[in-house]
């Protein structure tokens, strides 16, 4: 699963013609830890059914038309990706906030890391 198969998935919604923009988050394994410690490999785990609750209350927004987010577990290097998010929906007054809500909801509530 690639952002572009998400993106491409939101343009088949029937609801579609309301979308205004689609916005991405694509995280990454960073090679540091937030306090400055080198990291060369991340394990992660995910709560898919808390992770399916966040993705319904996102889409549930007035404006939003669809939200996708898809989370890898296992153990990752430096430059994998770890978690995609897509938001589409109308003007980025409803957009910008749901994004970001989403992925902080997902990062504090659906993934569980380990860095080493």
């Amino acid at each position: 699963m690639s952002l572009d198969d998400l993106i491409a998935q939101v343009k088949q919604h029937p609801r579609y013609p309301e979308v205004g923009m689609i916005l991405c988050h694509n995280g990454v394994v960073r090679a540091t830890s937030r306090d400055g410690q080198p990291v060369t490999e991340l394990t992660v785990k995910a709560d898919r059914r808390r992770l399916a609750e966040i993705v319904t209350a996102i889409k549930n927004r007035p404006g939003i038309v669809e939200t996708l987010a898809v989370v890898r577990e296992g153990t990752l290097r430096v430059g994998d990706d770890v978690m995609y998010v897509v938001v589409a929906g109308d003007i980025r007054e409803n957009v910008f906030p749901a994004l970001q809500d989403a992925v902080n909801t997902i990062k504090r509530d659906v993934t569980k890391k380990t860095e080493r």
